[in-house]
């Protein structure tokens, strides 16, 4: 089963930079997984951020990620990440990535492996 872990969460200052990090850690190879981030602050819905499929490595933003956050993949690592610049206030929310073999589309109900969060919050 696969078994997602992230990290690179905490506390930062409105125009600050965090990177966040999304490992496999119970063995399997992330080589043909979609990979995908999200967000879900208190009160709201789990919200897409972005993908990154498992063939080209071609990339999928949302408008709340475009222009500022970055997904990239490492294969010989077993870890995709996103780069998040410019954060804002309203980006606090606890930030999960998840995994599918099979993914047709950028959203929380096509993925069916996923970590366990990490807080991102951000304010002065």
């Amino acid at each position: 089963q696969v078994q997602l872990v992230e990290s690179g969460g905490g506390l930062v200052q409105p125009g600050d930079s965090l990177r966040l990090s999304c490992t496999e850690a119970s063995g399997f190879t992330l080589d043909y997984y979609a990979i995908g981030w999200f967000r879900q602050a208190p009160g709201k819905e789990r919200e897409a951020l972005s993908c990154i499929s498992h063939s080209e490595g071609s990339t999928y933003y949302t408008d709340s990620a475009k222009g500022r956050f970055t997904i990239s993949r490492d294969n010989s690592k077993n870890t995709a990440y996103l780069q998040m610049n410019s954060l804002k206030p309203e980006d606090s929310a606890v930030y999960y990535c998840a995994a599918d073999r099979w993914v047709g589309d950028c959203a929380p109900a096509a993925f069916s492996s996923w970590g366990q969060g990490t807080q991102v919050t951000v304010s002065s």
